[in-house]
């Protein structure tokens, strides 16, 4: 499958990183004003940008929005790469044709799923297909600042900023002056390095070190006597000629606590919550993200915690032959998506995957069982496999097995639908199928002869709920019987070369179908699947 992004007709670039040739300035009055003495500290390189982010910088700049990037100079090269988010600060009278220019440029709106978001702050998740990473890019309408849970003040110096923002040497972008940099630096590390913020508290030294190497990195660009000049215009005069010293002081930033108290203080007026109220809510938030983390780790509970789908949650199934790759590129799925997006993994299988507590113990004594067998009758995929039909010891543990097997399923499709409806994206390893009884996560039970009906109902109810509640999208594995015998030489030849062909036939209650070719490398495998559940989204 050849993936096609949206965007592919507005620009011919088909490298992951682009060098964008050199653009004039955007205002020659501005290249020539006094905010100007300090633009040659912006090194003057052509940095390497995702496709992407070309595409909507090109766009904001044709709709004439008004914006600039304000965060962290240093550490443009990382977000203009993806590595990091992106961050723009966008004059609220253009916020409505900003939004439309995201939109036009295939990036799509991701709601925060709690209260961890912010009015004034809109999310967008945007694909690059030569890279294969998930572009995350912030406009903030407002001047939002504060720690990671509850972005707790709200700055009135939007005008300024934008009024005083640079052109970018070679990149259709406005960012920071050095000036206003490091003014806004030393502001959001009073307001953000503080130990009460367990995400703050988790990355302790790493945002030390940020914020120490961002003001190294400024002092040098700066000069002390506007620093406080710009200062002065926003906070009192002995906290602006206090920030101006911080700047350029011997002791880390993030040692000056003294400093930071005022500056805390002095910004009181601009909080969102008094005292108590921020107290409280951090303290609910702080909750709300640690079990979130837990159950994004351990448990999997069908709730989500970090970013919603847009326009609802869906459920993607993986599906092929054992060998074709399924679990692998589940993996790589789960890896990418997951780190912007709930994601809720379900494994229909009874193999190696992650077995419910209800299967666990059964599946603790499959072992056991096959010693005990020590053949396993026709029908069977993989071991030493006999030419007779199950015997009653087979038939009997087989039957208890199915039984379990389908329990598990039922309650894993309710959880996938539920996930799904909740706004969740639920990846599945495996679905359950009723429409060829030979092939994978097919039931059990008609593959023995003296089986009570109503045990055969019991199965059969849940995967006829499978057909009631089909994935919104099946990604099909499929490639040729030699390379599925290569991949899986334990596996009966005659059963491959049965389900291959049979692959093919299934239509999982009419969900929207890929095929993928799992002969392929590895990497075109997970590509091609990113783009189609990207589309879907």
């Amino acid at each position: 499958m050849s993936p096609t992004v949206e965007f592919d007709a507005m620009m011919s670039i088909g490298h992951q990183a682009t060098r964008v040739p050199r653009l004039e300035p955007e205002s020659p009055s501005a290249a020539q004003g006094g905010q100007m003495e300090n633009a040659g500290a912006v090194p003057a390189v052509e940095p390497r940008i995702l496709n992407i982010l070309l595409v909507v910088l090109n766009a904001l700049r044709q709709s004439d929005v008004e914006c600039c990037y304000w965060k962290s100079s240093r550490r443009l090269q990382a977000v203009l790469s993806g590595e990091s988010d992106f961050d723009l600060l966008v004059a609220r009278s253009d916020q409505h044709r900003a939004t439309q220019a995201m939109l036009a440029c295939g990036f799509k709106r991701f709601e925060s799923a709690n209260c961890h978001g912010h009015p004034a702050v809109q999310s967008f998740l945007g694909y690059d297909d030569p890279s294969g990473r998930i572009v995350h890019l912030h406009l903030h309408f407002r001047l939002v600042v504060g720690q990671p849970l509850l972005r707790n003040y709200q700055l009135p110096w939007e005008q300024l900023i934008l009024a005083s923002a640079i052109p970018h040497p070679t990149l259709p972008i406005r960012m920071l002056d050095p000036t206003s940099e490091a003014l806004l630096l030393l502001v959001r590390g009073s307001l953000e390095l503080r130990r009460r913020d367990p995400i703050v508290l988790r990355n302790w030294q790493s945002a030390q070190e940020k914020f120490e190497l961002d003001r190294l990195h400024l002092a040098p660009q700066v000069d002390r006597r506007s620093l406080r000049d710009q200062a002065a215009r926003l906070v009192k005069e002995d906290v602006a000629e206090a920030i101006a010293e911080a700047l350029f002081a011997a002791q880390p930033f993030a040692a000056q606590h003294r400093l930071q108290a005022r500056i805390r203080k002095e910004l009181a007026a601009y909080r969102t919550y008094n005292s108590v109220d921020a107290l409280v809510r951090g303290i609910g938030r702080a909750i709300l993200w640690i079990a979130g983390g837990l159950n994004k780790r351990f448990v999997h509970i069908p709730r989500p915690w970090s970013r919603r789908a847009p326009g609802g949650g869906i459920v993607v199934a993986l599906v092929g032959i054992d060998g074709s790759g399924k679990t692998t590129v589940t993996t790589a799925i789960r890896q990418w998506l997951g780190a912007e997006v709930d994601v809720l993994p379900i494994y229909f299988g009874t193999g190696g995957g992650r077995p419910s507590l209800l299967l666990l113990p059964f599946k603790l004594l499959v072992p056991m069982a096959s010693w005990a067998l020590g053949t396993k009758p026709a029908g069977s995929s993989h071991g030493g496999i006999s030419d007779r039909p199950p015997g009653p010891f087979y038939s009997a543990l087989l039957a208890v097995w199915a039984s379990i097997v389908a329990v598990e399923k039922r309650n894993k499709l309710l959880a996938a639908r539920r996930g799904a409806d909740r706004g969740m994206v639920v990846i599945t390893d495996r679905f359950p199928q009723d429409q060829i009884a030979e092939f994978n996560d097919a039931p059990l039970l008609p593959r023995l002869a003296k089986i009570p009906a109503w045990l055969r109902r019991f199965e059969a109810n849940a995967y006829a709920l499978a057909r009631r509640l089909p994935p919104d999208l099946v990604i099909k594995l499929q490639t040729t019987p030699e390379v599925i015998m290569s991949r899986e030489p334990d596996m009966d030849p005659l059963v491959i070369r049965r389900r291959v062909p049979a692959l093919q036939q299934l239509t999982f209650g009419g969900a929207a179908v890929v095929s993928l070719d799992a002969g392929q490398p590895l990497a075109d495998v997970i590509r091609s699947a990113k783009a189609a559940i990207w589309q879907l989204l």
